[in-house]
């Protein structure tokens, strides 16, 4: 086996540096094309996302295929020798394996247990069977990879709970109000948070968003995005009255919300319960809201407790993802083992088989005055008879082969049975 996994991810390359190479292998039709022109490269795939770029090959001769892979990083990411030491990393055969299984199940993700990298690593395979990258080895490889991910997530808790400051805002949301039905969302501002805010309320459900944001045309894109409605800033106050809960996220240096509007909100409202999660920082709601009756105010320091609690949790359920992969890495292990004693078992049976189709021949002239059915049975019984006697030789090499040490069995069986 010389599978190899080179790469750099966000543990060893800052973002710039990651950037710059998947930027510049962009500028290409596609880098598998210039990769599958490495001599020694059979088969190949390409991964590349905000948090790595890896490639994942198939090799005639590992160590040159390596070098020449270090070129193709060198050249396309502009990187200097030293960067390339710093951030490259390098894994050979199972070790490669282990690697791509737990990328795939979300152990090596910058937010561990995240479910986007599963889809990248399927878009990345696809793209390299439309390009006639892959081949026996990565194709097995790539399912069980697949395979492992899919245990994972359903066997363990790791995708459970939130983990970002946005998806914990919505999980309060959710535990405050139990079902979204009929609940109505206001969300200030209109940048990274609140979007991934907007994304997760539509997720979970949510029908009806309002966006405001200082900058009004970039409030307009992001309902459109999400189905929502733009709100002009000017009228934030009275759009209070309406919402059940506010998610606010800017960048503004002041309060966006004080404790004055908010009173004159709870009026035009009936003193109707109303819900403030501020995400911000600095902080877009005045904390003396919090203290008026029927508000309820989170921060980011009351969600920030949620997101540690949930991580902890999370790395808990990795422990158990690694005894998964350990396993899933084990039965993979065993099939490679395999491989080596498959040409074998392949020229035996071919070589049994000539051997019926040349007897049967010889004995069309008394064959000829059976009937169809009859002459079929015959055909089926010496069939049988020969599967009987291969079954013990060819259960006794995939054994052996387990430990490696099915060559000198190989080795007699071909010389005996002349299969060289």
């Amino acid at each position: 086996m010389n599978i190899i996994l080179i790469g750099m991810n966000h543990k060893t390359a800052p973002l710039e540096i990651r950037e710059r190479l998947s930027l510049a292998c962009g500028d290409n039709i596609n880098p598998l094309v210039e990769i599958m022109n490495i001599p020694q490269i059979k088969e190949a795939i390409y991964l590349a996302t905000c948090n790595r770029v890896e490639v994942l090959a198939n090799a005639l001769d590992a160590e040159s295929a390596i070098e020449n892979l270090k070129t193709f990083v060198f050249h396309h990411g502009n990187l200097s020798l030293e960067e390339m030491a710093r951030c490259l990393y390098l894994y050979y055969d199972h070790e490669a394996v282990r690697h791509l299984f737990r990328v795939a199940s979300s152990i090596d993700s910058l937010v561990m247990g995240e479910p986007q990298i599963l889809g990248q690593v399927k878009d990345a395979y696809r793209t390299a069977v439309e390009h006639n990258a892959t081949g026996v080895m990565l194709n097995k490889v790539i399912h069980h990879a697949f395979r492992t991910a899919k245990r994972v997530r359903t066997e363990t808790g790791i995708a459970n709970n939130a983990v970002s400051v946005s998806f914990a805002a919505v999980e309060l949301a959710k535990k405050i109000f139990g079902s979204f039905k009929g609940k109505t969302f206001l969300l200030i501002g209109a940048g990274e948070m609140s979007e991934l805010a907007a994304k997760h309320l539509i997720n979970n459900g949510v029908e009806k968003i309002f966006i405001t944001n200082r900058t009004y045309a970039r409030a307009v894109q992001m309902a459109d995005t999400f189905y929502g409605t733009a709100i002009e800033f000017e009228k934030l106050s009275e759009k209070l009255q309406d919402v059940d809960i506010v998610i606010s996220s800017t960048g503004a240096p002041g309060y966006v919300i004080d404790a004055s509007m908010i009173e004159m909100t709870l009026r035009r409202r009936r003193n109707r319960l109303l819900f403030l999660i501020d995400i911000a920082v600095p902080r877009d709601i005045d904390p003396a809201v919090g203290e008026i009756e029927n508000v309820y105010l989170y921060n980011i320091d009351n969600l920030q407790d949620i997101v540690d609690s949930n991580m902890k949790s999370r790395k808990q359920e990795a422990e158990k993802a690694e005894v998964i992969i350990d396993e899933e890495l084990s039965k993979y292990m065993q099939w490679v083992s395999t491989l080596e004693v498959v040409p074998t078992i392949v020229s035996l049976r071919e070589k049994m088989e000539g051997i019926i189709h040349r007897e049967l021949v010889k004995s069309g002239a008394w064959m000829e005055n059976l009937s169809v059915e009859e002459r079929r049975n015959v055909e089926l019984l010496v069939n049988s008879i020969i599967n009987k006697i291969l079954h013990d030789p060819i259960t006794g090499l995939k054994e052996e082969s387990r430990d490696n040490s099915a060559m000198p069995y190989v080795a007699v069986i071909r010389r005996l049975f002349g299969l060289d």
